[in-house]
């Protein structure tokens, strides 16, 4: 089960197929926050890939994208 904040986090990213977004990015639209610890969006994506992820440590779909943040990848 996700908790709420995943649950935001997820339709967020899946509504914005293919585009990275940054964690400032992500802590501002899907938190709320203009300021905040970036390292909370790490630990929320950690957490949502457990769930969703067949393997977390080889993500799929919630990818990261070096030196940007994170996207969704829908699969074909």
């Amino acid at each position: 089960m996700l908790t709420g904040r995943e649950f935001d986090l997820l339709r967020f990213l899946m509504v914005h197929p293919g585009t990275a977004f940054s964690r400032d990015d992500l802590l501002r639209l899907v938190w709320g926050w203009s300021f905040g610890d970036t390292s909370t969006v790490t630990v929320h994506v950690r957490r949502l890939r457990e769930k969703i992820e067949a393997d977390p440590t080889r993500p799929e779909n919630l990818v990261t994208v070096w030196g940007v943040g994170y996207r969704w990848e829908p699969r074909a």
